[in-house]
């Protein structure tokens, strides 16, 4: 009876220390956690940092196409560029960061002023069609309408710069201020940063337009 008392308790003292060693222990359980908690980190930082970059991407993508579309209009405007319904001369205002000049924008026969101009951050739009008999451009009626935000100045490349009829591709444009009387080309730069802390770097959208009914050097 002893011998089978001692058998029996050597075998529950095997059976204890078997659950002890295939058990974890609080040690363990602590590490794997911690390690299960990095990499679930991680994935959701570097999911984060994906889709951040998509949008990123995605928005600058956009305003490459805003400002394409943008640029686009102002060259078909002001290639069209003529006497105002009163008679003005076609260009009434040009600096580096603004322009006005008629133009028969919604092609009803009669020409409307048209500004863009650089306002804050902001390429703004205003056009303004002649009203009343006599015709008369009333400020109070000019529709504006916001354009592109994010514009960034430049001291090299300004939103306009312009040159007159020797121009050859390769002179300096007209000095500032500008006698309108003198501009035969025009040419538009557009710089945008959606974003300016992160990436991608600014776009840069240029053109140039002759306008078609000064040409006095053919």
């Amino acid at each position: 009876m002893a011998v089978a008392g001692s058998n029996l308790y050597a075998k529950l003292n095997m059976s204890k220390k078997s659950n002890f060693t295939d058990g974890f222990t609080i040690i363990e359980v602590i590490i794997s956690v911690f390690i299960l908690s990095l990499i679930v980190v991680s994935a959701a930082t570097f999911q984060r940092d994906v889709f951040s970059l998509n949008f990123f991407l995605q928005g600058s993508l956009n305003a490459q196409l805003d400002a394409r579309h943008v640029v686009k209009i102002m060259v078909a405007e002001l290639r069209k560029a003529s006497p105002s319904a009163l008679g003005a001369y076609p260009i009434a205002l040009a600096s580096s960061t603004a322009i006005t000049f008629y133009s028969d924008v919604d092609s009803d026969g009669v020409k409307d002023r048209v500004r863009y101009f650089l306002s804050g951050s902001t390429i703004k739009r205003g056009v303004l069609a002649p009203s009343g008999s006599p015709l008369a451009y009333v400020d109070a009626n000019e529709e504006l309408t916001i354009l592109i935000s994010g514009f960034v100045s430049s001291s090299t490349l300004p939103l306009f710069q312009y040159y007159g009829a020797t121009y050859t591709g390769a002179s300096p444009p007209l000095s500032l201020p500008v006698d309108t009387s003198s501009v035969r080309l025009i040419k538009i730069t557009v710089i945008i940063d959606t974003d300016p802390v992160h990436s991608p770097a600014p776009i840069i959208v240029t053109s140039q337009v002759n306008l078609r009914n000064l040409k006095d050097n053919l």
